[in-house]
């Protein structure tokens, strides 16, 4: 392994700028505890002084013994800029919250590019030099650990390289213990980024961070170009959430540095957990997380083509760059109309059903697959469906329920839409009769046949719908086209997607809502 490079998180500062995102005090310290676990070295907690709800997670986070963040190797850092002009460090009210926060480290930012000096601060060259310099020494006088943010020092490096590192000069002359060379506007090159802090650390002694942002897809790719480049301190956000485009993705940079790389800077244990904590911090900022993430997303091992699935079943390595486990996530096969046999296998194997590829039901399971899925028929969002129809062409399913008919009445008067179903079914030979009301005439058809079923399987009750989505397929024939209706049910083990196609929407929605019941019922069996 070469040397360790530290990482240092900032989510809950820079990636609270992110559009739509918005987290609670609690959500804050609850993502604190999971980056802990995560094993990242310092976690940015905010700027004290510039929200009351930074200064509460302050005050929460540092209160002593029970109510208090408890962090077992992390160091949690306060965030700020330099003094102002014309104001002394000690009087300055931003360098005074900073102190008050009374964290182990401290970061602050300051100016690097000429261009910002004149046109944001408006003061003179060596002002600035000396808002740097006074700011970092104050704070060495409360803090042993104080890191400088050289903001925008890539673009004032290619504008004034001498200027940019007098900036950094001041604040290492001053104490800092870390320079951290931004990319604020995330438009430089890897080898620009490359070029840059090598020519820096010819001349400079002081131990170097990076900090990129993300506006031109290459965050990652920068960062990890400063490591090769010398730097020991990478700054990023969990899953690349911050302003504008977002911040360097912590989630892409850790398995990069340790599993590319070789270079230390989490556990293998900790690596683990990297899938966990990317859906935590999705989860608490209420977002959908991307299928499509590198290492972390459900399709980040999936597998679709037939030859694709044939080799990796042989050798995974043929298909896969990594061990998907060594990062949290899993392998998926999909089964569609590329898929052959060796999906199909491999799917039984995780459904629990051992299938063999000499076995004459798996010709008509792939046969009667692709001919569903020439239909509008998508079994990639829902392996429930999929299950069921590889037991019933195996003869080994019973359905637990037989439809004798449904009506839905949708109406539309001066009080308002109203919606109505009427289900009637059979269970053993027994019928049952319920009628329901719902906001809408598939919430209503699934409320009757819910109340029908209750009566003989109790465990219907445990089942949540979660997602009810509808796709018009390409049929070129308007309101008379084909719809897929696709849900995601869930209990307290899991979830699971089912589907329906019918060129009648109410139809399409009966086939995944039946689906998504038998295969609760089937579960609990």
């Amino acid at each position: 392994m070469k040397s360790v490079v530290e990482l240092y998180d900032t989510t809950l500062r820079d990636g609270t700028q992110a559009e739509d995102i918005s987290f609670t005090v609690e959500d804050k310290l609850r993502i604190a505890e999971k980056l802990d676990e995560l094993g990242i070295h310092y976690i940015e907690g905010g700027w004290p002084g510039s929200n009351p709800k930074d200064d509460e997670f302050f005050q929460r986070a540092m209160k002593k013994g029970s109510g208090g963040l408890t962090l077992k190797k992390a160091k949690l850092a306060a965030f700020g800029s330099t003094r102002h002009s014309g104001v002394p460090a000690s009087k300055d009210k931003n360098l005074a919250a900073l102190v008050r926060a009374g964290t182990p480290a401290v970061t602050i930012f300051g100016k690097s590019w000429d261009f910002h000096v004149k046109a944001a601060l408006h003061v003179s060259f060596e002002e600035n030099l000396e808002l740097i310099h006074d700011s970092i020494a104050f704070l060495k006088k409360h803090f042993d650990d104080v890191i400088y943010d050289a903001e925008h020092f890539f673009d004032g490096y290619k504008a004034n390289p001498e200027y940019a590192l007098k900036t950094i000069e001041a604040a290492r002359d001053a104490g800092a213990d870390r320079i951290v060379l931004c990319d604020t506007n995330g438009g430089n090159l890897p080898a620009d980024v490359a070029k840059i802090i090598r020519d820096v650390r010819r001349g400079f002694s002081a131990p170097l961070g990076i900090h990129c942002h993300n506006d031109a897809e290459l965050g990652v790719a920068n960062s990890l170009a400063a490591v090769e480049a010398g730097v020991g301190q990478i700054h990023g956000t969990i899953n690349g959430i911050g302003e504008r485009c977002g911040n360097a993705n912590l989630v892409s940079i850790i398995p990069n540095l340790k599993l590319k790389m070789g270079v230390d800077c989490i556990t293998e244990g900790q690596l683990k957990n990297l899938r966990a904590v990317s859906r935590f911090v999705d989860e608490l900022a209420n977002r959908k997380p991307w299928n499509h993430q590198p290492y972390v997303g459900d399709s980040a091992f999936a597998h679709k083509g037939g030859v694709h699935v044939s080799a990796v079943l042989k050798n995974q390595a043929t298909y896969e760059h990594i061990q998907p486990e060594s990062v949290g996530n899993d392998r998926r096969v999909l089964v569609s109309d590329l898929a052959g046999q060796s999906s199909v296998v491999y799917k039984a194997r995780e459904f629990g059903i051992e299938l063999k590829h000499k076995d004459p039901v798996l010709k008509k399971i792939v046969s009667e697959m692709k001919d569903l899925e020439s239909k509008g028929y998508e079994f990639e969002g829902a392996e429930a469906s999929f299950e069921i129809l590889m037991r019933r062409a195996m003869k080994t399913y019973r359905p637990f329920f037989r439809l004798i008919e449904f009506r839905v009445i949708d109406e539309k008067s001066a009080k308002g839409p109203r919606a109505e179903a009427t289900v009637r079914i059979a269970v053993d030979g027994t019928e049952e009769h319920r009628v329901a009301e719902g906001s809408g005439p598939v919430n209503a058809l699934d409320r009757a046949l819910r109340q029908a079923l209750e009566r003989f399987y109790p465990a219907i009750k445990e089942v949540e719908l979660v997602d009810y989505k509808v796709r018009v397929l390409p049929a070129g024939k308007g309101t008379a086209s084909q719809v897929r209706v696709l849900i995601e049910s869930r209990d307290k083990s899991g979830s699971w997607g089912t589907v329906g196609v019918s060129e009648n929407i109410i139809e399409a929605s009966w086939q995944a809502l039946v689906d998504s019941l038998e295969f609760k019922l089937l579960k609990s069996k």
